[in-house]
């Protein structure tokens, strides 16, 4: 079966930066549904469509087409008092003003902690990044009709993969 859209499509893959250094690497296969359910980078979807089990694909990404360009107004000093306690640097959590629904909100992580401030910083740690995703496909079936209406993958119990 090829890869069409309303597939569902698993693969492995290898994620690098510019330089060539392995950022990211899946052992397990990763599914997702195919035909422009935001499940994949865009441009891999498109590279991917037509494929068969065993193809391989290399997508070259730019910032715009990955997690995008870096955003300096995303990194802000906070009063240290603003925070818990027990905060230090590589924590993480969700954020965002607070006129915010639930979807605006951004994922922070603390990059430094002093007495006074602590420094957040809402981008994607990729994000302003050229990447290269390679891929193999190791499976592609039909989604099923549940999945369509969630427009993602559901496991094989009807468990949701989210």
């Amino acid at each position: 079966m090829k890869i069409a859209k309303d597939t569902v499509v698993s693969l492995r893959y290898e994620l690098f930066d510019a330089e060539g250094e392995l950022l990211e690497k899946v052992e397990e296969p990763v599914s997702y549904l195919h035909g422009g359910y935001d499940g994949i980078f865009p441009l891999v979807e498109e590279e991917l469509h037509g494929k068969a089990v065993g193809d391989q694909c290399r997508v070259t990404m730019q910032p715009d087409d990955a997690f995008g360009e870096y955003d300096h107004t995303l990194v802000m000093v906070e009063p240290r008092s603003a925070f818990p306690q027990e905060i230090e640097a590589g924590m993480q959590f969700e954020g965002g003003p607070e006129s915010a629904d639930d979807e605006d909100y951004l994922l922070y992580t603390v990059v430094e902690v002093d007495d006074d401030e602590v420094t957040v910083d809402g981008n994607h740690p990729l994000a302003g990044k050229t990447l290269t995703f390679n891929c193999t496909v190791t499976g592609v079936r039909p989604a099923t009709a549940e999945e369509l209406a969630h427009g993602h993958v559901h496991d094989g119990e009807g468990g949701h993969l989210h």
